[in-house]
């Protein structure tokens, strides 16, 4: 699928998704900031984990809320809290540093219980019947946006501004850029109203055998990427190899540049079987994990993460448009917030687990998100030879 080809909604909507792209930077400049002001692995992740606890009986009330209100107002209250949450990082300064890191980061988590409504706008915008074609250009060209900044914005910040108080300043900006943002998802997108998600031939929503396998995927996947978060990269690169976070970012670009591949991989299997696909996937995945738990050096590190977002990257077209398969657009909201506040449950101890397990051996939760997703890839290789 060309560019010219994505109806314009569509358009508008990964075009925002490129421009948010380098802000989500603040996602490890806040694990960084903790390190730099004296938080351990441990209590950078009980700290998560506190905050995870004050927010899982709002997902799935939101959900039921933006079924009936309009979805594009959803996805700017998102940004506006995250403006308000990065705002709070960079006043997280002296004796009330701890509470304003605090509320940023209890904020930032209530703005993740909106996430469901990106995936319901994806399911309105895209056009169903080509939609692991569209969801490849929905990956390339934001993870093309961080490629290009996140090693310029990890240079600066950690080898030219590399204080707590230029963390600070740094925070600030992002907060401020939200209202950019803001405005772009104002202008740009269809409000996507009750009428917009009427769908031609309206179809039953059904806990079926096969949405039950997805309910496993998703505590499976959920449980191994949540126990090897971010923090866990983080703590290996600066606290075991004693790098700064420029080499963190050359990581995330790795990353990206994975991705930008992959979605180029998955349009030539577009017409593969798509479970194969999605079990191929998860053993690259596995692949990271392995390599990461023998700890790697920082070159390997780079590999081990490009390999995995290539394999995450290959598999979420054909998962994501299996998912849509089951779940119709009247309902979108609220089912998508269901399987949010699901995930949520099973990650709701994930960062002080991998907190405690990297406090004991740096890349020991690595170990634990391998067995889960070898176990995935089994799961979906076996139901492979069914369909």
């Amino acid at each position: 699928m060309r560019w010219c080809d994505i109806p314009e909604g569509a358009r508008h909507y990964i075009i925002y998704h490129t421009l948010v792209g380098p802000l989500l930077i603040v996602w490890y400049m806040l694990p960084m900031y903790m390190f730099i002001t004296g938080y351990s692995i441990l209590q950078i992740g009980v700290f998560y984990t506190l905050v995870h606890f004050l927010s899982i009986p709002f997902t799935y009330l939101i959900g039921k809320l933006f079924d009936r209100f309009p979805i594009r107002d959803g996805l700017m209250l998102i940004d506006a809290m995250d403006g308000v949450s990065s705002l709070m990082y960079g006043l997280a300064y002296g004796p009330l540093a701890p509470l304003f890191l605090l509320i940023g980061l209890l904020i930032e988590d209530l703005s993740r219980l909106f996430y469901p409504l990106y995936q319901a706008a994806e399911k309105i915008l895209y056009p169903q019947e080509r939609l692991e074609e569209i969801f490849n250009w929905h990956m390339r060209l934001p993870e093309l946006s961080q490629v290009l900044t996140f090693p310029l914005f990890g240079y600066v910040l950690g080898y030219v501004f590399n204080q707590a108080s230029h963390y600070r300043i740094a925070f600030i900006v992002a907060g401020l850029s939200s209202f950019f943002t803001i405005y772009y998802l104002y202008k740009s997108l269809p409000r996507l109203n009750v009428n917009e998600r009427v769908e031609p031939m309206e179809f039953v929503f059904r806990v079926d055998a096969e949405f039950r396998l997805i309910l496993l995927m998703e505590a499976l996947t959920t449980l191994a990427w949540t126990l090897a978060p971010a923090i866990v990269m983080l703590n290996y690169i600066i606290n075991v190899l004693g790098l700064s976070f420029f080499e963190a970012m050359l990581v995330e670009a790795s990353v990206s540049l994975g991705a930008i591949l992959a979605t180029y991989v998955s349009d030539i299997l577009i017409d593969y079987n798509r479970f194969r696909v999605i079990g191929f996937g998860y053993i690259l995945i596995s692949l990271w994990a392995l390599i990461m738990f023998m700890n790697p050096p920082f070159i390997l590190v780079v590999v081990a993460y490009f390999i995995s977002r290539f394999g995450d990257t290959l598999i979420f077209p054909f998962y994501r448009a299996w998912v849509f398969e089951k779940i119709p657009k009247k309902q979108s909201s609220s089912l998508f917030a269901a399987i949010s506040s699901y995930n949520k449950l099973f990650a709701l101890f994930s960062p002080a687990i991998a907190g405690l397990l990297a406090s004991i051996y740096a890349t020991l939760p690595y170990i634990v998100s391998l067995c889960l997703f070898v176990l995935s890839s089994m799961v979906m290789i076996i139901y492979s030879r069914k369909h």
